[in-house]
């Protein structure tokens, strides 16, 4: 180096010679020279070196602790997984439980159901010849008719729970029905099926009870009609000196509607039994008498009782009633008997004599035809002959009588009498 240059260095500092190491070994002499920066270079090495080591050896510290946590995080979710699924089975059984508890309950009032609808059903084939009786003694018109069964396929409503009432005991049917209302979703929102199962038990039970308690009504209304009814003919007919040769103390019945026993269904079915049995005796006696007109809606010319004969012009006795009626027009039979006498008699000209029991008989006279024989047996309304002028007459007209024993009595009387009956009989 120059002087200059020298100087130079030494104004700016001073230089920094490189470190020389020297190796000897005998005769041999090696020197390297040791920079700045290759001593920076191995520093900064073992530095790495170190900061490394010391990183290695706190991991194996720590790695055990690390791996630790990790399998207890892990055991800990583990649990927490086998305590959902666990708490998840046991909410499972406890809903499969329910269910089969729920199931079994339906069955159980499924079953009863059906059990009440066969017993509505014995009773409907019970009390159905009972009514078919009353409706021929015009009290079945008071029986409302039930509303048809629903069609099955219609969709479920208010009238599925009639349905089921009255669907009998097919298994098929009510099953259909039943769940049909089931799987219908209520109106004001959505219901579970146990709660749309306890509606409609409730409203079924409430059905089948009403059915029940309206039999026994209705047996009770119409064994009451018909007792009254039969008294009502009964009295009518005493009133007018008339029998029907009925005992009403064993068949009276009275007092005050208390309360209505389903499990009386037996007894009500036999005092109906009873009463429409009395009422038909009633009525069979009742027609056995003549109080039916022998010539409804003409004019009776000659009352029963003191007159002026026709023919002589004095006082006397007539023993019936005279109605008079085109020639030829038919004569019925007043009520049910036998023909005792059919020909001519005498002043009664073509006449016909019917026996109605009791010591009644009937007899129409002046005919111009007679259509009954002798020992022909007839009812009220059949036809004996036909209007005519025969015998002692003075013109086309029926001589009608009514006797009891050998004695007449009034026709008319009779005759009123059916009159007030004709709608009871």
């Amino acid at each position: 180096m120059s002087r200059t240059g020298f100087r130079h260095a030494s104004v700016f500092g001073r230089r920094s010679e490189p470190h020389t190491v020297i190796i000897a070994h005998g005769d041999n002499i090696r020197h390297f020279t040791v920079r700045p920066w290759l001593v920076t270079l191995l520093g900064s090495a073992l530095a790495a070196i170190a900061v490394g080591y010391l990183l290695a050896t706190t991991y194996l510290v720590l790695r055990d602790d690390l791996l630790g946590a990790t399998v207890a995080r892990q055991a800990r979710m583990q649990q927490a997984y086998e305590d959902r699924i666990s708490a998840l089975r046991a909410q499972l059984d406890r809903i499969t439980s329910r269910q089969l508890l729920d199931q079994q309950l339906m069955e159980s009032k499924v079953s009863e159901l059906l059990d009440r609808q066969a017993v509505l059903s014995a009773r409907h084939g019970i009390i159905s010849p009972l009514l078919d009786g009353a409706k021929g003694d015009r009290l079945g018109d008071k029986v409302p008719v039930p509303k048809p069964r629903p069609d099955d396929r219609a969709e479920a409503s208010v009238d599925d729970v009639s349905a089921l009432a009255y669907a009998g005991t097919d298994p098929i049917t009510t099953g259909a029905i039943f769940s049909r209302i089931l799987s219908s979703d209520n109106a004001a929102g959505k219901e579970t099926a146990a709660d749309r199962a306890d509606r409609v038990f409730v409203a079924i039970n409430k059905s089948l009870r009403s059915i029940e308690i309206g039999q026994v009504k209705k047996i009770r209304s119409l064994t009451e009609d018909a007792y009254q009814t039969a008294d009502t003919i009964s009295e009518t007919l005493s009133n007018a000196g008339l029998n029907v040769g009925v005992d009403f103390d064993k068949a009276a019945t009275g007092g005050p509607l208390i309360t209505i026993d389903p499990s009386r269904f037996d007894s009500e079915v036999e005092q109906l039994d009873e009463a429409l049995k009395t009422l038909e005796m009633v009525k069979t006696n009742a027609k056995m008498l003549p109080i039916v007109d022998p010539l409804p809606g003409h004019k009776v010319t000659s009352k029963f009782g003191m007159r002026r004969d026709p023919l002589l012009g004095r006082r006397a006795m007539h023993s019936g009633m005279d109605i008079r009626a085109p020639l030829g027009f038919p004569v019925k039979a007043t009520g049910a008997g036998t023909v005792v006498s059919a020909g001519w008699n005498g002043g009664y000209g073509r006449m016909v004599e019917i026996d109605h029991g009791n010591g009644i008989s009937t007899r129409y006279a002046h005919m111009s035809r007679i259509r009954v024989k002798e020992g022909q047996k007839v009812v009220a309304g059949d036809i004996v002959g036909n209007v005519g002028s025969s015998g002692r007459s003075t013109g086309p007209h029926l001589h009608y009588e009514v006797r009891r024993g050998d004695r007449p009595i009034n026709p008319r009387r009779f005759i009123a009498v059916g009159r007030a009956l004709s709608k009871l009989l």
